[in-house]
């Protein structure tokens, strides 16, 4: 029986509140002391615990702690062997520009702009025109692709009625006025084409009366590098636009090409009939755009080929030049060739498994970039560079040639920018024409200096590359 004040209790209760034999003198030796609160007690302390106690409490906690930091942890893919021959044709298949994306990336804005424009058109049975611009590779034509996908999706979930799409590259066209034969053929495929008329009157005349145009599908036409109808026949062009404004059309018309000003410098007179198409411009892939893309590229290969310093190297050096995608994918595919010579040629075996590594890039960027030209330039007198530099920075607003005054005005710009006093009209004159004896520059005739034409003879990235290590022309390329 416990005291009645309660100091100590008997053995025996002791023994009740713990079974274990180990723990008796220690418990009967040891005097009362007050209750406190509970500790916890290790994982190790627990396992010399009571055997009524259980002891897995603590194992499955730290276990279950344990799963989702396991799970967070990214599998990390092996290494490639790019003596496989296997692995290497699938790298190089998915780093060609033939292989098509399951889900074109970057490109999301635009691709919904498009797409609501078809949509409107074909919900409201009303004509259109839209003309895309933007530099090479940057995803123009890749887009469409994806359009015509999304509108045959529209139209399955809605029950809408899905234009009859016909894609012509103009380049494929025999003549100009050939793409009028395909529109019409089209338009009526079990109609004979009547010979006596042209197929462009035949389809004005179809879209200009009700009767005929009533039983009419709405047709999509994709016009792909609409540049070839401007260099041979603007009046083809401008025909092919006035289509849309029939009072019964039902054309939808999406011009694609790389000038940027188009519908500023040849479609003067739909402007002035108030049929000027809708604009939409494809900017330059940025640096983190064009690595996004290769990764996404890579994602679906069960290995590492790059180092990601490797294709951050690529990703700057080509958006700082044009942002051509097509450039920067020829350059990997350029790379991955630059490493299988250095493993034929390596008699070691330790770097079979290597991965293309940023020298390996280096190479194949300075082999890309790197031409006669670019040493010309980076020969020529300062003034003279600067020259050049103008005219890149004109050029990119989409114009092919310029005067030598207009070229004067931005070389002008240049100069104040950058505290560096200009040379008069007819220094630069002659700077120009030293510049089109290296065939860099080319001139057109005129009596006066000022109105003489001039055409850059060179690839602008040459430029770009052969004077953005030149902090004063890097300044001026990134305004």
């Amino acid at each position: 029986m416990p005291s009645i004040g309660g100091v100590r209790s008997s053995p025996e209760k002791r023994r009740l509140r713990s079974n274990s034999d180990l723990m008796d003198d220690t418990v009967i030796s040891t005097p009362s002391k007050p209750c406190s609160p509970l500790k916890t007690k290790s994982p190790r302390r627990c396992c010399d615990d009571s055997p009524n106690r259980r002891r897995t409490n603590v194992n499955e906690t730290v276990a279950i702690d344990n799963i989702p930091k396991m799970r967070k942890s990214p599998k990390k893919k092996p290494i490639w062997n790019p003596t496989d021959s296997e692995q290497l044709s699938a790298v190089k298949e998915a780093l060609h520009v033939s292989t098509a994306p399951s889900m074109p990336v970057c490109r999301e804005v635009e691709q919904k702009r498009i797409v609501e424009f078809c949509r409107q058109c074909v919900e409201q049975d009303k004509a259109g025109s839209l003309y895309v611009c933007g530099c090479p590779g940057t995803g123009k034509s890749l887009s469409m692709e994806n359009v015509n996908k999304s509108l045959a999706v529209w139209a399955k979930e809605t029950g809408g009625e899905l234009p009859q799409v016909l894609t012509i590259n103009c380049t494929s066209l025999s003549t100009t006025s050939e793409i009028f034969n395909k529109i019409l053929e089209n338009s009526q495929p079990h109609k004979k084409v009547n010979n006596r008329s042209t197929p462009l009157r035949q389809i004005q005349q179809l879209y200009s009366q009700k009767q005929q145009s009533t039983g009419t599908k709405m047709m999509l036409v994709i016009a792909d590098e609409l540049d070839y109808l401007i260099t041979k026949d603007r009046v083809v062009l401008h025909d092919l636009f006035m289509l849309t404004t029939l009072p019964f059309s039902k054309l939808i018309l999406i011009g694609i090409a790389n000038a940027i000003d188009l519908a500023d410098r040849f479609l003067p007179k739909l402007q002035s009939l108030n049929c000027k198409p809708m604009v939409l411009s494809f900017r330059a892939y940025s640096m983190d755009q064009i690595i996004m893309i290769l990764k996404q590229r890579l994602m679906a290969l069960p290995y590492t080929v790059f180092q990601p310093q490797a294709l951050e190297l690529c990703a700057r050096k080509v958006a700082a030049s044009s942002g051509d995608m097509r450039k920067a994918l020829g350059i990997c595919r350029a790379a991955i060739e630059r490493l299988e010579t250095e493993l034929r040629d390596d008699t070691c075996t330790s770097n079979l498994t290597s991965m293309v590594r940023v020298d390996h890039m280096a190479i194949a960027l300075s082999r890309a970039y790197k031409s006669p030209i670019v040493d010309t330039i980076q020969s020529l007198p300062q003034h003279q560079q600067i020259v050049l530099c103008s005219a890149v920075k004109l050029f990119r607003k989409g114009k092919k040639d310029t005067t030598i005054g207009e070229l004067n005005q931005f070389y002008i710009d240049v100069c104040k920018s950058s505290l560096i006093p200009p040379v008069g009209i007819m220094e630069l004159s002659c700077m120009c024409r030293v510049l089109g004896d290296q065939g860099i520059l080319k001139l057109g005739q005129s009596r006066d200096d000022k109105l003489k034409r001039v055409t850059l003879q060179i690839d602008e990235a040459d430029i770009i590359f052969a004077l953005q290590g030149i902090r004063f022309f890097a300044a001026v390329f990134s305004k």
